[in-house]
């Protein structure tokens, strides 16, 4: 009937009602406090709950409470302080939530039979009580928790030993191996009935069910071939003539005898750190060790050590290193490495020559971080937007050392401003480098040729106002692909003399790009002119850079501008994609044996191909959308050319085959046994020489005929006729 006419009441008359019951429970859960959950049994020492709800005046009581005598119900709520076994303590996560910790300041030990110690168990069953936590307000109780603790004594061995000694007794008549169950040190085996280490409340527990055998008892069962096992009901015929009187004590199981005594176990293998020793100061420094600083600490750089970036990495003497550590960066760094200052930068480091040698900090601010910082890998909103400011880049520390000890040290910190609208990746880089004497020196590359793995040295004409000019030195590169291996985000790599390499780097277009084929052109040679920002080429290691014939111009095949360009609304024609670098080297000679080699030569050519958007496979949106892109690949390459010193005559294939017939590699050479009439012979005319050894050929062949061999065939002949 109250349905009815709740139902009869006019529309605007029901809402009002609503509204306010709304109002009223929206107030009522505001004023609401609940322990998250409000029962717990436990069976351990410790509990924890959640109070949620307004708990910035609330207060935490602990009574134990008891049924009522009479009724049976639990005692009635109260904010009273009762003194327990229990501690608790209170952790606010937030606003509206608190950890509620409950801690039993008991032992669980079970008391012995001559125990005088009261903080003991005197039964197994050792907890067994209901505590009542509330939480209060003036006195007024807003939530309560119940906790009903119901906990055992923790059974210990009864003969644990103290320290790492094992006593042994005198095993001379016993064995070691007297209970081979017992596999665990200081504790119960279970179903181990002769388990030393068990007690009588762990015995009681599996006493009807011990192992069987020499694995649950001290002796062993005996075998069928005992004289005591066999009876006259299952005896067989062989019994009792080939059956064995032995002792049960002998058997297998017995182990090895050991007169006992007092053992030290060895330390074993630990999985946990360990503690690294104090630095010990040295009082010279030697190629590999450590440098420290003024207060007896290690010197540190961020280094990579079994290829993780380690940041407290001692700086080795004379070690020179160049490492990248990448970190996604989700936040503005506040600490170092990524956040530093010149003042903690500049510390005093001990040059073990009585003195000491203190860090000179430049900074060097970049605005482009298109090396250090690669693409988005992870979205977190279109509303986030950070501004870092002077996070650290780079370090790269210069030491400059004579003898033993450190002359000066300079440091180059690159900072720059990251933007951040999601999360990157940025590779902060270090470098250290040790110089001998007190002032920066140009790095060669030989003395005086080339040594193979050494950079190749570029240079750049540099003339002043006056009539005089030097060449400045520069870098020939390749592309060195990083990150996610877009020309963007890609490094430089030196081309180094003597090794061949091709490396590249992928270009996104797009088919915005593609419309516009003249300025993709323009954009990718302008990537590949950057490689190769000289003009000359070093032809020796340590070149003058006042002497201009240390020098060779680098030859640049120019691009066909002229030539026509096939270019479509999807293709571009005519990329200048592959770069590649041919380099001419002569050896000029030898230094104590060594080849001294020099360029002679660089050239620079290119590779143009037609880059079109592939729309197959059923993707179609990099012809659709304009601003879809695809992957396009920029190469570069350089090969070296070594010319030999002498250029003769090229060797027939019976020279380079037949090798014991070669003049010039063996003493005995059996075509100089005509060399009157070859074409080596030069003393007279070949025609000469040719009709001169023909004569002396007949003049053999005659006084063979004519000699005595042939005399006495004719002789021996005309008698066989006769």
């Amino acid at each position: 009937m109250a349905n009815v006419l709740v139902l009869l009441l006019p529309p605007s008359v029901l809402r009002k009602i609503i509204c306010f019951l709304l109002f009223m429970s929206l107030a009522d859960t505001q004023n609401t406090v609940v322990f998250q959950p409000s029962y717990v049994t436990a069976n351990g020492p410790a509990v924890s709950a959640l109070l949620l709800g307004n708990t910035s005046e609330m207060s935490l009581n602990l009574r134990i409470v008891s049924p009522s005598n009479t009724t049976g119900s639990i005692d009635s709520p109260s904010c009273e302080d009762e003194a327990t076994h229990w501690t608790l303590t209170r952790e606010q996560i937030d606003e509206t939530a608190v950890r509620v910790h409950l801690r039993l300041d008991k032992s669980l030990r079970l008391c012995g039979d001559n125990d005088s110690d009261t903080d003991c168990c005197p039964k197994p069953l050792c907890v067994l009580e209901t505590i009542r936590v509330s939480a209060c307000v003036d006195g007024t109780q807003r939530a309560s928790l119940l906790i009903q603790a119901k906990i055992h004594a923790l059974l210990f061995p009864e003969n644990m030993g103290n320290g790492n000694e094992t006593a042994f007794p005198n095993n001379t008549y016993q064995s070691l191996g007297s209970c081979p169950c017992d596999l665990t040190f200081r504790a119960c085996d279970v179903r181990c009935c002769c388990d030393k280490d068990c007690s009588n409340e762990d015995l009681k527990l599996f006493a009807s069910n011990c192992l069987l055998g020499p694995f649950g008892g001290q002796v062993s069962l005996a075998p069928d071939y005992q004289c005591s096992v066999q009876s006259a009901e299952n005896a067989p015929d062989w019994f009792p003539f080939l059956c064995v009187n032995s002792p049960p004590e002998n058997n297998p199981f017995l182990g090895l005898f050991y007169r006992g005594d007092t053992i030290m176990p060895a330390s074993g293998p630990s999985f946990q750190s360990s503690v690294l020793s104090a630095p010990v100061p040295i009082s010279i420094y030697t190629q590999g060790s450590p440098i420290f600083r003024m207060d007896d600490q290690y010197f540190t750089i961020p280094q990579k050590v079994l290829g993780s970036c380690v940041n407290g990495a001692p700086v080795a003497f004379l070690k020179n290193f160049r490492v990248g550590c990448v970190t996604l960066l989700r936040s503005c760094p506040t600490e170092s490495p990524l956040k530093t200052l010149p003042s903690d930068l500049s510390v005093t480091v001990k040059n073990v020559q009585g003195g000491d040698a203190v860090v000179s900090v430049t900074d060097e601010v970049v605005v482009d971080l298109s090396h250090f910082i690669s693409n988005a890998v992870m979205f977190l909103s279109k509303d986030v937007r950070l501004v870092c400011e002077n996070v650290t880049l780079a370090l790269d520390y210069t030491f400059y050392w004579t003898g033993s000890g450190i002359t000066n040290i300079t440091l180059r910190r690159t900072v720059g401003t990251v933007t951040l609208n999601n999360t990157v990746e940025l590779t902060t880089r270090y470098s250290a480098v040790f110089l001998n004497g007190d002032f920066m020196r140009e790095t060669n590359s030989g003395n005086p040729g080339y040594q193979d793995g050494r950079p190749v040295i570029g240079g750049n004409m540099d003339t002043p106002d006056n009539d005089g000019g030097s060449i400045q030195r520069t870098s020939i590169n390749l592309w060195k692909p990083e990150g996610d291996g877009s020309c963007s985000s890609a490094a430089k790599n030196t081309v180094l003399f003597g090794y061949n390499s091709t490396s590249g780097c992928l270009l996104p277009v797009s088919r915005h790009n593609v419309t516009q084929c003249n300025l993709l052109r323009e954009a990718v040679t302008f990537l590949q002119a950057a490689l190769i920002p000289a003009t000359y080429v070093a032809k020796s290691g340590n070149p003058d850079a006042l002497t201009t014939a240390d020098w060779v111009n680098i030859s640049f095949v120019t691009l066909n501008s002229s030539a026509a360009m096939e270019d479509t609304e999807s293709s571009c024609s005519g990329i200048p994609s592959h770069q590649h670098i041919r380099v001419w080297s002569l050896a000029t000679g030898a230094v104590d044996g060594s080849p001294q080699r020099e360029i002679v030569a660089l050239q620079v050519s290119y590779v143009l191909s037609s880059w079109s958007l592939v729309c197959g496979g059923g993707d179609v949106s990099p012809c659709l959308d304009p601003m879809e892109s695809q992957l396009f690949p920029v190469t570069s390459s350089v090969t070296f050319t070594d010319n030999p010193v002498n250029t003769g005559p090229p060797k027939t294939r019976f020279q380079i085959n037949f090798t014991e017939y070669d003049c010039d590699r063996n003493d005995v050479c059996w075509p100089e046994l005509a060399f009157p009439i070859t074409k080596y012979y030069t003393g007279e005319p070949y025609s000469q020489s040719l009709a001169k050894g023909l004569i002396l050929v007949f003049f053999f062949i005659a006084a063979s005929l004519l000699g005595t061999p042939w005399k006495q065939i004719r002789q021996a002949w005309s008698c066989a006729a006769l």
